[in-house]
Formats: C-alpha cells, sequence, structure tokens
C-alpha cells in the first residue's frame, strides 16, 4: 500500500489551521444547502458517469465497489467497518489536491477518488462514509471528523480528518484512518486533537455531543461535493 500522509502542514499553528478551515465554511441563511442525501445510488448513472471520466479502467474499479457492497450486505458492522477500511486504504494512493487537480482543496466525490485511484485525507473519508451508509450503517453513528495530527515526537500538527463510528453519541468513537491499516478508539489516538465533526444531518465543535449547525450550509466544500454526487449518480 502506498505510504499515506496527513492533510497539508499547519505550518503557522492554529492560527494557520483555522484560517484554512475558514474557506470551508459559509454562513447560514443563503438558502443554498442541497436535500440531505440518502445511501441510495443508482448504477447505470454511476457507470455511465464513470466511463465518461475515467473509461474502461474506471468502470473496473467501480464494479469491485459494487462487488463489495454486495459481499458485505447484511454483514455485521465490524466486519463492514474493517472491509471498507481497508478497500479505500489499499485502492487509493495518498496524494496532496493540488497534484491531483491543481487545487489546494479539493473535495471528491467517491466515484472521482475510485476513478482517479488518488486521494487525500477528505477523499478518503467521504468515500468510507458514503458506502457504509450505503451498507446500511445509520447515518447518525457516523461522522468526518477533523482533527490536528501530531506528527512523530515533535509539536508540530497538521489538518487531518477520519472517520469515526460511534456505537452511541456519548461514546468513543472507533477511528478509521488512511494512516492506519487498524481501526482503533479514539482514547489511543493520542496524536489527534479534533476540531469539529460533521455527516449529512449535523455539526459538532470538538468533542461535544450537541450539534451546532447544518452542515450542508456551513461547510460550502461539503455542499458541493454533494451536488456533484447526485450529478453522478448517487441519489
Amino acid at each position: 500500500m502506498p505510504q499515506a500522509q496527513p492533510c497539508p502542514p499547519l505550518l503557522l499553528g492554529r492560527r494557520r489551521f483555522l484560517a484554512g478551515l475558514g474557506g470551508l465554511l459559509l454562513g447560514a441563511g443563503l438558502g443554498l444547502a442541497p436535500a440531505p442525501l440518502t445511501a441510495n445510488l443508482d448504477p447505470s448513472r454511476l457507470r455511465l458517469s464513470m466511463q465518461a471520466k475515467y473509461g474502461d479502467s474506471g468502470v473496473q474499479v467501480l464494479d469491485e465497489w459494487f462487488a463489495l457492497l454486495e459481499r458485505l450486505a447484511g454483514s455485521e458492522v465490524g466486519e463492514q467497518l474493517r472491509e471498507v477500511n481497508d478497500f479505500f486504504n489499499r485502492r487509493v494512493r495518498w496524494l496532496d489536491d493540488i497534484d491531483i487537480w491543481g487545487r489546494e482543496d479539493y473535495w471528491a466525490t467517491p466515484l472521482e477518488t475510485l476513478g482517479r485511484g488518488e486521494g487525500d485525507c477528505e477523499d478518503y473519508t467521504i468515500a468510507k462514509y458514503i458506502t457504509l451508509k450505503q451498507l446500511g450503517v445509520p447515518g447518525e453513528r457516523l461522522r468526518m471528523i477533523y482533527v490536528r495530527a501530531r506528527i512523530g515526537r515533535s509539536n508540530m500538527s497538521q489538518a487531518h480528518m477520519v472517520l469515526g463510528y460511534y456505537r452511541h453519541p456519548s461514546v468513543e468513537p472507533l477511528v478509521l484512518d488512511n494512516l492506519a491499516p487498524s481501526i482503533t478508539p479514539a482514547s489511543q489516538r493520542t496524536d489527534l486533537t479534533p476540531v469539529f465533526s460533521f455527516n449529512s444531518d449535523g455539526l459538532w465543535a470538538g468533542g461535544s455531543s450537541q450539534s451546532r449547525a447544518d452542515p450542508t450550509q456551513r461547510l460550502s466544500r461539503w455542499r458541493n461535493v454533494l451536488g456533484r454526487m447526485r450529478e453522478q449518480g448517487f441519489l
């Protein structure tokens, strides 16, 4: 598996990190939020979208994803978490957005991530989130978590995103991470400090259990990726 890395470094610490996150945030009340995304999909449209953008090789890996969904349907959630985490960690090569898309920060859809076979931490996390929802894992048990990831023994930290699975909102999550082959409880990831988390229904500050906002109104890149997903065949 290619060597994975966190997202771009926080060269100026918390101030630089929060400034970077500022580009994600958009004030509420603009009337631009799409309807919440469900876990359904249109296989025919997805194949057409993949063929048009990435050709036969893209369709092949999409079919591998469909096979994963079929194989894990009805499996116990622990197996689903492990298999989905492993599927994307093995098939997607970590690369920075500027090298993939020519942009500083681009959130890819699962179809784009599979088609390119490349992605950064947000792309791994979004793909795992959507896959697990499609398998029937309740959306309220999944959150995409922005963290500060400490690098080695230094105090330097980097912006990073992981997926959390919450058996219950008050219980610590299990962490699915492209940096680690195994899934571990959050308490064992002392290198990660949560900043905020979100899913299709809510947005939470730090480790709070109380949602503070509608993510489709406050996170412009999340709203944008949802719109592209619908165009590609995610319903």
